[in-house]
Order: C-alpha cells, then sequence, then structure tokens
C-alpha cells in the first residue's frame, strides 16, 4: 500500500537524517514507496499508485524544498498547486518521468489528477523545521486567477503611466490570454535574432504563506517534523485520523502532538508533529 501517509512514516523513522544532511535531495527516501525521482523537474518525487484505490490512491506529487532560513524557497519553475493533472507531467513517450512510472508498474492514466505536496526544510543556526504540506496551503486561490490578476495590475500600471485607455471587453480578452503558465514556458524563437527568449515565472510566498514564519504560525516549534493536511470539517479529522491509524501503530500515534492551525487565507489544517 503506497500513499502521502506511509511516505510520512517512512520520513519519521529516518527523521535524525534531517539534521545531517547537507541537501534535503540526500535524504534517504524509501524508493520503494516511488515511482519516480529526479532532480531539476518536477515533480521531484511521486508516490506509486495502488491499483486498490478504496482507501489510499497514492500517486501523490512530491516536491522538495530546502531553505538556509526561516523563509521557503522560491518556487522557480512551477507556480505551488493543490493538484496537477499528471497528462501535463508526462509530456511525450521520451518523458523521463514517465518512463519511471511505467517501469515501476503504475497505471498511469488511472489517477489522472495528483495531489500535489511539498516537502519544506528550513534552517535558523542549528535549528531546523521541516513540514510536508499539501498544496493548498501555498495555492489559496487558483494559479490561473493568481497569473491573470498579476498581469492586469502591470496592464493597470502601463496604461496609467502611458494616459492611455482601453475597453473593459479588451482588458478582460488580454487578461484571459495570459492566464496560463504553459503560455510562459515555451521557448521563443524570433527570426535574425541570435537569442531565444523564454519567460519564467517565479514564484515567492508571502509571510502569510510562509509555514516556516513563527510570528504567523508559532505552533510549528523549532527541530520538529510535522504533516499538513486541508482539515475544514469534523468529517475530514475523522477521515485524516483513520488514515494514520491504517498507517501508524497506536503506540506510534501516541507519541505525536495532532493539532490544527489557522491559514491565514485558506481555513484550517490538521497538523501532525514529531520532534526531531
Amino acid at each position: 500500500m503506497y500513499s502521502i501517509y506511509h511516505f510520512f512514516k517512512s520520513l519519521v523513522k529516518n527523521k535524525q537524517y534531517f539534521k545531517k544532511i547537507g541537501k534535503l535531495e540526500a535524504f534517504p527516501f524509501d524508493m520503494k514507496l516511488l515511482s519516480c525521482k529526479n532532480a531539476g523537474v518536477f515533480p521531484d518525487m511521486a508516490i506509486r499508485v495502488n491499483k486498490n484505490k478504496s482507501v489510499f490512491t497514492g500517486g501523490e506529487l512530491i516536491e522538495l524544498k530546502d531553505s538556509d532560513s526561516y523563509t521557503v524557497s522560491s518556487f522557480n519553475s512551477t507556480i505551488p498547486s493543490r493538484t496537477k493533472e499528471i497528462t501535463k507531467i508526462i509530456h511525450g513517450d521520451n518523458s523521463i518521468i514517465k518512463k519511471q512510472m511505467e517501469k515501476a508498474g503504475d497505471d498511469i492514466v488511472s489517477l489522472p489528477v495528483r495531489d500535489v505536496f511539498y516537502l519544506v526544510r528550513g534552517k535558523k543556526k542549528n535549528k531546523l523545521k521541516v513540514c510536508l504540506v499539501y498544496g493548498s496551503f501555498f495555492e489559496t486561490i487558483k494559479i490561473g486567477e493568481l497569473i491573470s490578476q498579476s498581469f492586469s495590475q502591470v496592464l493597470e500600471e502601463r496604461l496609467k503611466q502611458s494616459g492611455e485607455d482601453i475597453t473593459d471587453e479588451f482588458k478582460q480578452m488580454l487578461l484571459s490570454i495570459f492566464s496560463e503558465q504553459e503560455n510562459f514556458s515555451k521557448v521563443r524563437t524570433v527570426e535574425k535574432a541570435s537569442v531565444k527568449l523564454r519567460f519564467r515565472v517565479m514564484t515567492e510566498v508571502k509571510a502569510e504563506g510562509n509555514i516556516l514564519n513563527a510570528k504567523k504560525y508559532p505552533e510549528i516549534e523549532d527541530d520538529t517534523l510535522n504533516l499538513f493536511v486541508p482539515c475544514h470539517n469534523d468529517d475530514d479529522e475523522k477521515q485524516i485520523k483513520r488514515k494514520l491509524g491504517n498507517v501508524f501503530l497506536k503506540r506510534e500515534m501516541s507519541k505525536f502532538n495532532i493539532f490544527k492551525v489557522k491559514h491565514h487565507f485558506n481555513g484550517y489544517f490538521l497538523v501532525v508533529q514529531t520532534s526531531l
């Protein structure tokens, strides 16, 4: 059986390494749980997909975020999100991710939409915070809306500077066109130009989204490993704890500090915390 909960258990088992390793990618991840592992491409890792998805679907995508401070490192290529369509990740027959997943025995298309988690490690002097957090902690509005509203600010600033004006209809059309990240990820070739141009979107967390910020999230203590899962109601909490109970023994569960944290923009998350 595979899932992000099983992955968290493997982190708990080897949690002492978080203080020993120089780079997060050097952590001794349990490769039996993974269908792929790469560096420099999204995702850094993916959990295997279960054939029986009644309890755990598996298939979660994981991105590593390592920082030498208590600030989440910037997202340089992929805007953080709660889910990803797997077809947008396994482009073409030559995709290394696709080949790895197939070699691992995954029925890739059986789970077309994948949950995204971020394994965040921050350092402050000789202290550490490690968080395995669901993507909705960072994606508090839809990506298309985030891009569109950002371009709206650019457009408004440019129109104000030039003294020009355009119709609301034309403005909305422009913002609709510039709302997909894929539009920026392609290399553009211009005739007679000796260079090619590629626009990249870099995403940085605000204080309210910085899970390592002690002023915003004081519950996340130094030298702890934490799992963050959205918990908007009692049913969510029961389901999360039931899944935890399927993975951890009662004596293991008793060692965790389990509590809720309120995100400044996106409701409550259930946190499973253990010391490092």
